[in-house]
């Protein structure tokens, strides 16, 4: 067997090796694995490469020009002709299946669809804001001779530096205590809980949701078996009440409900502390987006309240910065830190330190909170003509949820009659992107719409929601109660 780049030969077995050849790049043809333009190599180099004659290639070749596979030009070479359209033969079926559980995809899908004239999405910064050339000068910086042992593999657990300046930022900014042997750099939020479920959760575990909540965090819990259990929330956060007694985990979001947005009040803080300690529980804190807040300070972590090691902190910097940079961050009592690195090693190997380093430095440098403060302003105004809106031509049909911090805002529908999920498919077709509120619960949660202020456009605010609030006039099948 004879292979040039994804042209493989067989001449293992005697006959004809013209013949062979031929065949060979015929498939290659048919298959698409050679396209048409394509310029094939000339005939001496695929002699050699196969250990052939020159004259076994040139016949193959000649007899795919007389069939019209291949085209030949004078000084210039060999290549598919144009008229040469690959031929795919149709799968073939197979008994392999995905088991229960993965035989459905993502519910989110990639950001490579074209940006809507009024982009309302959740959870997107604007990637403009972010100081691209600094951050490529650092990366730069990191990457230069000597900078780095890059001859070896890195700690799995991050570079240490990062791991210092995320501890020294979470205890100025959120109160958090922690030792940079504490810190684990994960890619992202998701593997994060990844390593969270791989490490505590068996297949029958209680996981205790918020509901509405997060889906992505739902559907991780799932595929590792866990029996994953709705829980109410309302205007003062998670109904802890109504937590079962079996449960092995709760995820909670306490800073900013998502996607509801009210924070977990401080007596449901203490009440869910001291259920995880007599129920021998762990708790999931996942402070997504606590970096923006617009009025009154944050209540104290989780984190910093408990005293008995039951709180699992995590965060992320795809919301301060732009989700391409896929930085988490998971904080967790030393008692699995062993495991946690473990399943660490195992899900990603070792760490890319350069992009590492680099974030380390933009911490350690100022150049982190100098964004955030940029970025804060800029969100701010946004946000206040979003609710501008909502106060405004919105006010008739859609009531704001309270809330004082994030990238989006949440509102219901006064007409619950009306399907959010219509709503929002019409509103895409006029290039307003929103979200339905239902798509986060599982048990029949309130319709409404969700509306990010992240990524859109300052000047498209205005316009966009007008033309929302006129859809609601049309689609609303009975007169909206006045205002509250």
């Amino acid at each position: 067997m004879r292979e040039l780049g994804d042209l493989v030969v067989d001449l293992s077995t005697r006959g004809d090796r013209a013949t062979a050849v031929y065949r060979a790049l015929l498939d290659a043809v048919r298959g698409g694995r050679l396209e048409p333009g394509e310029r094939l190599p000339p005939t001496r180099a695929l002699a050699v490469d196969l250990g052939v004659s020159r004259t076994t290639v040139a016949t193959a070749y000649e007899r795919l020009v007389a069939e019209g596979f291949l085209t030949a030009r004078v000084g210039a070479g060999t290549f598919v002709a144009d008229a040469a359209r690959p031929v795919r033969p149709p799968r073939r079926g197979t008994d392999l299946a995905p088991r229960p559980g993965w035989d459905r995809g993502p519910h989110v899908t990639s950001g490579t669809t074209p940006k809507p004239a009024h982009d309302f999405r959740v959870g997107i910064p604007d990637a403009r804001l972010f100081p691209f050339d600094t951050w490529r000068r650092l990366v730069t910086a990191e990457l230069r001779v000597g900078a780095h042992d890059l001859g070896v593999y890195a700690d799995p657990a991050g570079h240490l530096p990062l791991r210092e300046a995320i501890a020294r930022q979470l205890a100025l900014s959120r109160g958090v205590t922690a030792t940079p042997d504490e810190v684990l750099v994960t890619h992202g939020t998701q593997q994060a809980l990844d390593l969270v479920a791989r490490v505590l959760l068996a297949p029958g575990d209680v996981v205790a949701m918020e509901e509405p909540g997060y889906p992505l965090a739902r559907d991780l819990f799932a595929s590792y078996g866990a029996k994953v259990v709705p829980v109410r929330v309302d205007l003062e956060g998670l109904v802890v009440d109504d937590l079962p007694t079996s449960t092995r985990l709760v995820f909670t979001t306490p800073s900013h409900q998502f996607p509801t947005g009210p924070p977990l009040s401080l007596d449901r803080r203490h009440a869910l502390l001291d259920f995880a300690s007599r129920h021998r529980c762990a708790v999931v804190e996942d402070d997504y987006d606590s970096e923006f807040r617009f009025t009154e300070r944050p209540l104290e972590t989780l984190h910093s309240m408990d005293d008995a090691g039951r709180v699992l902190y995590l965060g992320t910097f795809s919301k301060s910065l732009v989700p391409g940079l896929r930085f988490g961050y998971l904080v967790a009592p030393e008692p699995l830190q062993a495991a946690l690195r473990a399943a660490l090693q195992l899900s990603v190997g070792y760490i890319d330190v350069p992009e590492q380093a680099a974030l380390a430095r933009f911490i350690a440098d100022g150049l982190f909170a100098r964004h955030l403060r940029k970025a804060k302003a800029a969100y701010a105004e946004r946000r206040e003509l979003v609710l501008e809106a909502v106060h405004g031509p919105l006010s008739r049909h859609l009531e704001l949820m309270p809330c004082q911090a994030g990238l989006h805002v949440t509102t219901v529908l006064r007409d619950q009659a009306v399907d959010d999920a219509a709503v929002v498919q019409r509103a895409a077709a006029l290039g307003i992107v929103v979200e339905t509120l239902s798509q986060y619960a599982v048990s029949g949660g309130p319709k409404g719409i969700v509306m990010g202020y992240g990524a859109t456009d300052p000047a498209s605010i205005r316009p966009g929601l007008a033309r929302l609030a006129a859809l609601l006039d049309e689609t609303s099948s009975t007169p909206a109660p006045p205002p509250r």
